[in-house]
């Protein structure tokens, strides 16, 4: 499911409901210390019916055609929890979901609901950036017996230490959208104009260099 009309239309709404923001004078923060022209904030979309709706039915088609065998949905916490609700419940699909760490009180858990041994799994992410905490999701659940079969998420902003990462973890990772289509949306729309287009492209090239 390649589908680069739905990957640009989604960049466009991201845009529209101010899910991205760029900042160029005043990079954000990133808690890697890395500084970054640009934020992603996916959690917007779920205030939006028709992009909430846009991007559950783009999931949806992204499991049923590279993912058909699964049989369980995980949502990372928090933000890809939502997604994963919704998927599971249109797919009549168990649900369950990886806390960041484990629960401090009760029965201290790190993964919520039922993880039978061997489930196939699909995780549910909203943003790859350098892919650490979506790969420590998949680390808990294989080691809780489940068979880790991929990973959909919204949008990646495609660096080199998440994709070798993900190659190195033997995760397929598959996106509705990404860093390049937002840019070509940016301009398009008239949000970033050529000088910051060099900056931006000079940022995801090198982003732990960029701004020292």
């Amino acid at each position: 499911m390649e589908n680069l009309e739905f990957k640009q239309k989604l960049a466009e709404y991201l845009l529209q409901i101010k899910a991205i923001h760029f900042n160029l004078q005043n990079p954000y923060t990133w808690a890697s210390g890395w500084k970054s022209p640009m934020y992603c904030d996916n959690r917007l979309i779920l205030s939006y019916p028709d992009v909430r709706n846009f991007v559950r039915d783009g999931l949806i088609q992204m499991i049923e055609a590279y993912f058909p065998e699964a049989d369980c949905i995980a949502g990372v916490a928090t933000a890809g929890i939502p997604h994963a609700t919704m998927i599971a419940d249109h797919l009549n699909l168990p649900l369950i979901y990886v806390r960041s760490k484990p629960k401090e009180h009760g029965r201290e858990n790190l993964i919520e609901g039922e993880l039978k041994h061997g489930m196939r799994v699909v995780v549910i992410e909203d943003t790859i950036s350098t892919g650490g905490s979506s790969l420590q999701a998949v680390e808990a659940l294989r080691k809780q017996g489940a068979e880790v079969i991929g990973m959909c998420a919204i949008y990646k902003y495609g660096f080199d230490v998440a994709r070798k990462r993900f190659e190195e973890s033997g995760v397929t990772l598959k996106t509705l959208t990404n860093y390049d289509y937002v840019l070509r949306a940016g301009i398009e729309s008239k949000y970033i104009d050529d000088v910051a287009l060099v900056e931006l492209k000079k940022w995801v090239s090198q982003p732990d260099a960029w701004n020292k």
